[in-house]
């Protein structure tokens, strides 16, 4: 079934990884043997020849680069203007993409339907470019709000304000406080220029801060239910509920401590903490129960998000396997239209209402 991906680190991956993402899984892991330097080496389960194995067509794709004043521990760069050149880096990245004919941007009504009448074909996936959504996930590496329409010019379509820790326009994940004052700035440019607000990662008082203020289009690319597992990067059912009365979609990830309770990096294990997709399923339905429909949940795996095997379901060897999804959402009760809006039907109705 043709699936979208609402967030995936592809650039982050090939930059800063060194993974040439036109190759099989296989491949970019054997040649990872022997190095230590990330957790998840030789364990990768994301490239593009995977994703058309898995019939996944469409994926937002992020740019990301946070700036770090000099109290912040986390890691990241010491200049916006050294931030900001690492996203021109990764966009060149999936500029070089499109030239070699692996990627296709998407950015509006057009080429979206173009994309999608492309892949339902019914030609074989393996020659057809993976079309990308361009999204900034933190904004920290816009220098100045005047950098967004430089940024929406190449492609930029939707801006998560915030990622871990503090940031420059908004408070993010294990992070308090509202946002800036040239946070709501960039608030209001992002509605005149018609950029999709992601409200993953906003720490609860930003996250009502920016709903209160912004009257855009809103989505959360890879958020799972804090009621399922309890930290504050989860969604609280207050805000699920909100989310879904905005009209929202809430793309489900795949990053194991996301999913089961307690997770301890380096020490659990998929297997340990009985990690599959049926979880993923746990909290996909969770939302649905709160809505009391299937319209509000698409699949924001996340599988490239600095994690592999090491820490996702053990039944997933590689993206690809985003297929079993359909048949596991069946047997907990769902429609065959439930399944096809899960997989890429509520994505589709989002960005159609969006760019219509």
């Amino acid at each position: 079934m043709f699936t979208i991906d609402a967030h995936l680190d592809l650039s982050m991956n090939a930059l800063e990884w060194n993974r040439d993402l036109t190759q099989q899984v296989f491949d970019i892991n054997k040649r990872e043997e022997g190095l230590s330097d990330k957790p998840d080496r030789a364990l990768a389960t994301v490239s593009l020849p995977e994703l058309r194995k898995g019939n996944i067509g469409l994926v937002v794709a992020t740019q990301i680069a946070r700036y770090v004043a000099p109290d912040n521990h986390l890691p990241g760069w010491h200049s916006p203007e050294q931030a900001w050149a690492q996203t021109q880096g990764q966009l060149a990245w999936y500029k070089a993409m499109e030239d070699a004919g692996e990627m296709a941007q998407v950015t509006n009504l057009e080429t979206l339907e173009n994309h999608l009448a492309l892949w339902n074909n019914d030609q074989p996936n393996d020659k057809k470019p993976v079309g990308y959504i361009l999204s900034l996930e933190g904004a920290d590496s816009l220098v100045t709000v005047g950098h967004l329409e430089r940024a929406w010019q190449n492609g930029l379509r939707a801006v998560g304000p915030a990622h871990y820790g503090p940031g420059r326009y908004a408070q993010g994940t294990d992070a308090t406080g509202k946002m800036t004052s040239i946070g709501h700035d960039l608030l209001k440019e992002m509605e005149r220029l018609n950029i999709i607000l992601d409200a993953t990662h906003l720490c609860d008082d930003s996250f009502w801060d920016a709903l209160s203020r912004f009257n855009g289009h809103i989505w959360a690319s890879h958020n799972n239910c804090r009621s399922l597992v309890n930290h504050n990067r989860q969604y609280s059912d207050e805000q699920i509920k909100e989310l879904i009365d905005r009209g929202a979609v809430i793309g489900a990830a795949l990053d194991a401590w996301m999913m089961v309770p307690n997770w301890k990096r380096g020490v659990s294990t998929p297997k340990s903490t009985n990690c599959n997709l049926e979880v993923m399923i746990d909290h996909i339905d969770h939302i649905c129960q709160l809505a009391g429909n299937a319209d509000h949940v698409g699949i924001g795996s996340d599988l490239d998000g600095a994690f592999g095997k090491e820490q996702c379901p053990y039944d997933l060897e590689t993206i690809a396997d985003l297929q079993k999804v359909p048949g596991l959402f069946k047997e907990k009760g769902y429609t065959d239209a439930d399944v096809e809006n899960l997989m890429h039907g509520n994505w589709l109705r989002f960005l159609r209402k969006a760019w219509g």
